[in-house]
């Protein structure tokens, strides 16, 4: 399974991913006006702290195909390697999703509220699948239909992967990944939920001055 990070913070990127093995990073509309940030300082930002074997992702802002088209050849342009392009299931999305990867861009496919849009993308060439869980569980199962999609696409032979996105807790994550997700895009601080325990600091505490009592020092030697 790949992590990916779902932010536009250059410096949560950084540090976790001296922490984790993270495959690269997601954006998107809200999160970079969210940030205070244009996208090229974004973008330039992100660029300085990902290595060129970590994927980034940028989203098309133009609602019709031709429009589309025009966006996803800038955002490719701004990296040589591992730079892909967002591009949401309408139906002017999926005839750019077509064309892009017509052209040999790397494209994921983008704001999914069902199994059905995914698998129509996947058809279409998408690289990669972006269902929004928690959205799709404010309306439904989110999570039962990115479980559909996983079989649908393995049922078929499709070589798209699913990047599940729009978590909001742990839980969402650990089901999916229970259930041999490919790939999940999540927010930072949920990461840092995963990793944080309050009872392992505890032992390792338990431990280090149990040291200390015995040996007078805090380290192995």
């Amino acid at each position: 399974m790949e992590l990916f990070l779902d932010t536009a913070d250059a410096r949560a990127v950084a540090e976790l991913s001296e922490v984790l093995t993270v495959a690269g990073v997601t954006t998107n509309p809200t999160i970079i006006t969210k940030s205070g940030k244009t996208p090229e300082q974004v973008a330039a930002e992100m660029l300085a702290v990902l290595s060129p074997d970590q994927k980034f992702f940028m989203q098309v802002i133009a609602e019709d195909a031709e429009g589309m088209l025009a966006d996803a050849h800038r955002i490719c342009s701004l990296r040589e390697k591992n730079m892909c392009v967002k591009i949401p299931v309408t139906p002017e999305g999926m005839k750019a999703i077509k064309a892009a990867k017509a052209e040999g861009m790397c494209v994921l496919a983008t704001a999914i509220y069902t199994a059905d849009q995914a698998f129509l993308a996947a058809m279409n060439g998408a690289d990669h699948l972006a269902p929004y869980v928690n959205r799709m569980e404010s309306l439904g199962d989110g999570v039962g239909q990115v479980l559909d999609l996983i079989q649908m696409l393995a049922g078929s032979g499709l070589p798209a992967g699913i990047i599940a996105a729009s978590f909001k807790n742990v839980y969402q994550v650990h089901q999916l990944i229970t259930a041999g997700i490919q790939a999940v895009t999540v927010a930072p601080d949920v990461v840092w939920s995963m990793i944080g325990h309050p009872s392992t600091q505890l032992a390792v505490d338990e431990f280090v001055d149990a040291w200390e009592a015995s040996f007078g020092r805090r380290t192995f030697a």
